[in-house]
C-alpha cells in the first residue's frame, strides 16, 4: 500500500528575530516524540540554524550514550524551485510530515516554500514592526489600512490550491499566525495587536496561535541541540521551565496537524 503524501509545513516569516527556527525545531521534535518521521529542510543555507540544532542534537546522544527522537535535516543552498521540489521527494518520499524552515529575508525559494505549505506556520513578535509583513495599519486608530505583498502572496497561493486540491488531492492551506514573546509586551500594545490581528484575520483568513515566551532556556539548549519535552536529559526543571513546555503542547494542538499512522505517543502523555 502506498505511503500517503506527506504533509509540508513551512515556517515562514521575511523578518528575523521572531523565533521561528526555535519554534520550527520544537515542532518538529514534538512530532518526532509522537513517532512521525520528520525530514527537514533549512533553506538559510547561510545560517544553517536548523540544521545546526539538529546535528548538535544528534552530536548529545552519542556522546552521552542515550536514544533521543529527532528527525533528518538537509540544508539547501540557492536552487531552482523544480531541483528543490526533486530534493524534496528524493528525501521525503517516506516521511510522514516535511518540515521547512526559511530564512528571515525575502528569498524567492521561501516564498516558494511557503505558497507550497499545507500548514504555513508565521511567528510574529507582538509588534506592530513585525505587523508590517502581514498588513499596514492606520497610525492614529491602528486600523488595517493595506495587506502586504507577503499577505497577498500567501492569499493568492490560497485561492489557487483551493481550486487545484480536488484534483491534486491536497487539504486547503492552513495559515497561522503564531504569536510569540507575548509576555513582553506592554498591555495595551497587546491589545492593539490583537484587534488588529483579528481584523486581519478576517480578510486574509489565517488563524492566530499563541507561541512560545521570550525564555533564556531556548538560547541555552541550542549547543545540546536538546529541547524542552527531553524530560530526564535537562537537570533540574524551574517552574518557568515546566509552564514553557506546557506553551508547546498548547502550541501543538492550536497547529492541528495530522496524526501520523506511525505515531506512538501523542504528545499529552509527555510528562510535563
Amino acid at each position: 500500500m502506498p505511503h500517503a503524501a506527506p504533509h509540508w509545513i513551512t515556517f515562514a516569516n521575511e523578518k528575523g528575530g521572531t523565533g521561528k527556527s526555535t519554534t520550527a525545531v520544537h515542532v518538529a521534535i514534538a512530532l518526532a516524540y509522537r513517532g512521525a518521521t520528520v525530514v527537514g529542510f533549512d533553506l538559510d543555507h547561510r545560517q544553517r540554524t536548523l540544521a545546526r540544532y539538529i546535528e548538535n542534537r544528534a552530536e548529545t546522544a552519542q556522546r552521552r550514550e542515550i536514544t533521543l527522537p529527532n528527525i533528518q535535516c538537509h540544508t539547501v543552498p540557492p536552487i531552482p524551485e523544480e531541483e528543490f521540489g526533486e530534493m524534496v521527494k528524493e528525501h521525503g518520499r517516506d516521511a510522514d510530515f516535511i518540515l521547512i524552515d526559511t530564512p528571515g529575508r525575502d528569498d524567492p525559494l521561501a516564498r516558494h516554500a511557503a505558497t507550497q505549505a499545507d500548514t504555513l506556520v508565521t511567528p510574529m513578535n507582538d509588534s506592530f514592526v513585525d505587523f508590517d509583513l502581514i498588513g499596514q495599519v492606520e497610525g492614529e486608530s491602528f486600523k488595517v489600512r493595506k495587506l502586504s505583498f507577503y499577505a497577498e502572496l500567501i492569499w493568492e497561493a490560497r485561492i489557487k490550491r483551493s481550486r487545484k486540491g480536488i484534483d491534486e488531492g491536497r487539504p486547503e492551506m492552513d495559515w497561522v499566525v503564531v504569536r510569540n514573546r507575548t509576555g513582553h509586551t506592554e498591555a495595551r500594545n497587546r491589545s492593539r495587536i490583537e484587534q488588529a490581528l483579528a481584523e486581519m484575520s478576517k480578510r486574509v483568513g489565517f488563524r492566530v496561535a499563541h507561541g512560545l515566551s521570550e525564555r533564556v532556556i531556548y538560547r541555552e539548549l541550542f549547543p545540546s541541540g536538546l529541547t524542552l519535552l527531553d524530560k530526564g536529559h535537562l537537570g533540574d526543571l524551574g517552574t518557568s521551565h515546566l509552564v514553557a513546555r506546557q506553551e508547546l503542547r498548547q502550541l501543538m494542538a492550536a497547529l492541528r496537524l495530522p496524526e501520523s499512522k506511525r505515531a506512538e505517543l501523542p504528545l499529552e502523555t509527555i510528562d510535563a
